[in-house]
């Protein structure tokens, strides 16, 4: 009672099944600022907030919701070593930038989030489970256990079912191997393509100010976590590749060839084909996974933040600048780089009938579908009639320039209409 009686501000840590504890502090309380930086237990939707609660117990008394998303570790160590954002709201200003200056103060930084009725979305924040990552998860899990059986059913059961050789050992690195590799082109080229379509539909629309479709709006905003996503099967298949030679089952085989060479007085085995086309393959290899390293230590906040806004469209796929496909020359590099890779592995093989088991084709002929479609689509796009017209239309020329200003529905980022029909 007597520090509340002292205190201008006070922060109330209490759950909101506690706050009739605090009642008979009402007139300790009045007239003076409330910060509350309680969270819930679980995702709340439908309210009311543990502020708006504990504003109906302090009528008298200027709540301010904050600090609720920042962690112990934090406020007790600086925000050098976490998180500086704090995201406050209340409905009374006063109270709000008094809260603000104690933020400047501690070395964080207030972000405003308007009236108490956010206060929902702001205790929201901390119970949600990478929100943004969910479905790029999915379609990296999904890819992973297409191509998994499918290199399954070619490597695996087809030798046991047609010729009874057991070679379900592969299944732990083999397949494995080979499906990741598949993953990360794919899921590479999944980043690019959406830069293509919204392309195609400016084109077509003949104007920068018509908002794209939702799933291609949120795909648009998902490809840095899809690039991530790529970049880790990347580095899992390059490990695994380095453990290929560790197996037993490959010093038999070694040993074994070796043996046969031997006994049957092979002299030299030596092929120029194979030879250069695994030194091309590996090289090639190495120089793509090296571009996806610089593009995902550049995804980096800490790293973003000291380049400039040219050289960051240089190296990335501009997830916030939703138009730009013309650039990120560097992710384009990253993605041939791998195509190439996939193609020296795959060498002529694509036209030899024995590698179409049980009539599937092999696996780097379908990986190579989305990564060959967006490339092309990155070259005709680079004709000059078509850039020039994209260019001009991402400088704000339309064909109609009779645009009304609309306010956006709800979940939508842009509330441009066109009206050239009035």
């Amino acid at each position: 009672l007597e520090a509340a009686n002292k205190a201008d501000l006070c922060f109330i840590a209490v759950y909101p099944e506690h706050h009739s504890t605090l009642v008979e502090l009402k007139p300790a309380l009045a007239g003076k600022t409330l910060v509350d930086v309680s969270n819930s237990l679980r995702i709340n939707q439908n309210g009311p907030s543990n502020a708006e609660l504990l504003a109906d117990y302090f009528p008298e008394s200027s709540v301010v919701k904050g600090f609720n998303t920042i962690s112990a570790w934090t406020l007790q160590m600086g925000p050098r070593d976490g998180g500086r954002q704090v995201f406050l709201c209340s409905n009374s200003q006063k109270a709000k930038n008094t809260v603000k200056a104690i933020c400047h103060r501690m070395g964080f930084i207030p972000i405003d989030m308007g009236l108490l009725s956010s206060s929902l979305e702001i205790e929201n924040l901390p119970l949600y489970l990478f929100p943004s990552w969910r479905l790029p998860l999915l379609c990296t899990l999904f890819l992973f256990i297409f191509f998994y059986l499918y290199n399954f059913f070619r490597d695996v059961l087809q030798p046991y079912v047609m010729e009874g050789k057991k070679a379900f050992y592969k299944m732990p690195i083999e397949v494995v191997n080979v499906t990741l590799p598949s993953v990360a082109l794919v899921m590479l080229a999944l980043v690019y393509l959406p830069g293509v379509f919204a392309a195609i539909l400016q084109l077509w629309s003949g104007t920068k100010y018509n908002r794209f479709p939702n799933w291609l709006d949120r795909w648009l905003t998902s490809r840095k976590q899809l690039g991530l996503c790529s970049f880790l099967c990347a580095v899992l298949h390059a490990v695994y590749s380095l453990c290929l030679p560790l197996r037993k089952s490959a010093r038999f085989k070694l040993v074994n060839m070796a043996y046969k060479q031997v006994k049957a007085g092979v002299d030299n085995s030596w092929e120029d084909e194979e030879v250069w086309r695994m030194e091309l393959y590996l090289s090639v290899g190495i120089m793509a996974l090296g571009l996806l390293c610089l593009l995902a230590v550049t995804s980096l906040p800490s790293v973003a933040n000291t380049i400039n806004w040219r050289e960051f469209s240089f190296i990335q796929p501009l997830n916030f600048c939703l138009f730009d496909v013309l650039q990120s020359t560097l992710g384009y590099c990253a993605l041939f780089m791998a195509t190439a890779h996939t193609l020296l592995y795959g060498w002529n093989r694509a036209f030899d009938l024995s590698q179409y088991r049980f009539n599937m084709p092999p696996t780097f002929v379908l990986v190579l579908v989305l990564p060959f479609l967006v490339l092309l689509s990155r070259l005709a796009l680079c004709v000059p009639c078509a850039a020039g017209w994209l260019r001009k239309v991402r400088r704000g020329w339309e064909r109609s320039r009779h645009i009304r200003f609309t306010l956006p529905a709800e979940g939508c980022h842009n509330g441009l209409e066109d009206v050239s029909d009035v």
